[in-house]
């Protein structure tokens, strides 16, 4: 089974599982087949983390693909450039690009298939073209006059003939170039060597070169002016993937294990803890008690967020303590009938949290700040997920973003741009996310693996910034708590707040917001508006992007959702 945010990802994933590799390739595949078909939400310069489950080694793992900040970089020197934050768009924001070694990680210790093989459609798409999204078309237009007066490598690209029509067959030549440059310049006899020489080629080779030549010319960002990139040739040579333990929580049957507080995985699990015992079930299927208490619960995870979590090899993260049944029982305490409108970060372990002192700072006219652009609505598609599930038992989530043609000049020969993840590192020198050089910034990304009765069920995620553990948890509460199949939850109508710091800059939050879907009961939409909530009704069908895949122990069933919403989602399987 394969799910996926673009029916050509999905459908290169069941290609190469039918001729026989694994979940793991299958995801590579379709990951690499996203770069290309999906430019706007994600890129060879982005990152990736992935969580999956090895039927063979009978463990979980997680592939840390988010690339570090560069070394030279610190809050001094980006302040003395007089910034406030770091810009959303531009090199300034540029970290390590992880997502092509997570990639390769991924095949060398858990795949099968050699290189050549798995981006074969990537490079099919690339070369001979694919049909361009209204979305990509739409974006391209949004930002024609950044990239013909300041980016002119993305102008070439994107322009060549004018902004292109949605539907139009759109090739990118220099991706399929240097993705079959990378496969020729890796070529050896053992997969795992070819593997080795591939994260060679881009890391210290004529990638890493055409990248660090890149950052040495200043391009506009979204502060309004010209910068040169931080990022350098040792930068790169110097980065490897982390393969990781997750981080677990329990809730009943189930077991749901994320990635570390480098990323805001850790939000879902303390939700989790919130809601275990909470009685939901008694409230009713999107009842006003029932997205009350999610959302109220998020404003308190989300809190915990933006007070402790950071690079644990750069900061103390007490995540043991923010999972902890005692502190979960104070947190859950605090949720009352009415709407807070607060930011109320807990005291683990009698620690003074530290909310980031992030300052202010505008955003030039016609540059998108990473989770939208002035002039562009739709704010929260800017990212791609693959789910994949095997005959062997094998599990895998991936969630790649970064690396946007809308936020980052093209790099010229090579057909894509870097990314813009530091702008989630803040310049409050006090705080634990702070930029610091080597730092990985705390992602929003946040695939998810659950277990059931301890044995590997599900895998699962969807695109969405602040959004994806507040989304990915209503969805796994609709199927373990309240009963619904995969596809059902996902088609369900989604909500979420907005009431804490956006993590893409400049930052912004909406306090007692609750953005929600027209579908639901207009009675409940009343309550939650008496209750204090300032809610927002959004148009139907236009909330949440999971993707998922299932595995039935007992049976052997696998099982795949999408979602409908926008009409390019698609799950395959046989």
């Amino acid at each position: 089974m394969v799910s996926s945010t673009h029916w050509l990802a999905s459908a290169a994933g069941m290609a190469v599982l039918e001729k026989g590799g694994n979940a793991f390739d299958a995801a590579a595949a379709a990951g690499f087949v996203l770069q290309v078909v999906e430019p706007h939400l994600n890129g060879p310069g982005g990152e990736v983390p992935i969580i999956l489950w090895n039927a063979l080694q009978q463990r979980a793992r997680v592939i840390c693909g988010q690339g570090p900040a560069p070394l030279v970089a610190t809050v001094d020197g980006l302040r003395g450039l007089g910034l406030e934050q770091i810009p959303g768009s531009g090199l300034l924001a540029a970290c390590v690009p992880g997502a092509f070694g997570a990639w390769l990680h991924l095949l060398r210790d858990h795949g099968t298939w050699r290189l050549g093989d798995v981006l074969e459609y990537a490079i099919g798409y690339a070369e001979q073209g694919y049909p361009l999204l209204p979305r990509i078309a739409a974006t391209i237009a949004a930002v024609e006059q950044l990239f013909r007066t300041e980016w002119p490598a993305s102008a070439a690209l994107y322009l060549a003939g004018g902004v292109p029509r949605p539907g139009s067959v759109f090739a990118n030549r220099d991706l399929a170039g240097t993705y079959a440059r990378v496969v020729a310049e890796s070529a050896a006899p053992a997969r795992e060597t070819e593997l080795e020489n591939a994260h060679r080629v881009f890391y210290e080779g004529f990638v890493a070169e055409a990248i660090a030549a890149h950052c040495r010319t200043a391009f506009a960002d979204s502060s309004g002016r010209r910068h040169e990139g931080l990022l350098t040739a040792d930068d790169m040579a110097r980065w490897r993937p982390q393969e990781e333990e997750p981080v677990t929580a329990p809730y009943g049957r189930w077991t749901v294990a994320k990635c570390g507080p480098w990323s805001q995985g850790p939000a879902f699990l303390q939700q989790l803890r919130l809601a275990d015992g909470a009685g939901l079930r008694g409230s009713g299927f999107l009842s006003a008690e029932h997205v009350h208490f999610v959302v109220e619960a998020a404003k308190l995870a989300f809190a915990d967020r933006e007070a402790w979590y950071a690079d644990p090899a750069f900061a103390e993260v007490p995540v043991g303590a923010l999972l902890a049944g005692e502190y979960s029982d104070r947190r859950r305490a605090l949720i009352d009938g009415e709407a807070s409108a607060e930011l109320r970060p807990g005291a683990p372990e009698g620690r003074e949290p530290r909310l980031p002192r992030t300052g202010d700072q505008s955003v030039a006219a016609g540059h998108w700040t990473g989770h939208g652009a002035q002039s562009v609505a739709e704010p929260t598609r800017d990212t791609v997920h693959v789910a994949a599930a095997d005959r062997w038992g094998n599990l895998v989530a991936c969630t790649p973003s970064g690396g946007w043609l809308q936020s980052s000049p093209v790099i010229a020969g090579l057909g894509f741009p870097l990314g813009t993840r530091a702008q989630m590192l803040n310049l409050d020198p006090e705080h634990p996310n702070r930029l610091e050089g080597g730092k990985r910034p705390r992602t929003t990304l946040s695939p998810s693996l659950a277990f059931r009765d301890g044995e590997p069920r599900l895998a699962f995620g969807t695109p969405g910034g602040d959004q994806q553990d507040q989304w990915s948890f209503e969805f796994f509460l609709a199927h373990a708590e309240f009963g619904l199949g995969l596809q059902a939850a996902i088609d369900a109508p989604m909500f979420h707040t907005a009431h804490f710091p956006s993590s893409f800059a400049p930052h912004t939050a909406a306090p007692k917001s609750l953005e929600i879907e027209s579908r639901v009961d207009s009675a409940v939409l009343a309550e939650l508006r008496r209750r204090g909530h300032e809610v927002r009704e959004q148009p139907a069908w236009s909330l949440g992007r999971l993707c998922a895949v299932e595995r039935d122990a007992e049976t052997g069933l696998l099982g795949a959702a999408a979602n409908p919403r926008g009409g390019q989602g698609y799950a395959a399987g046989r």
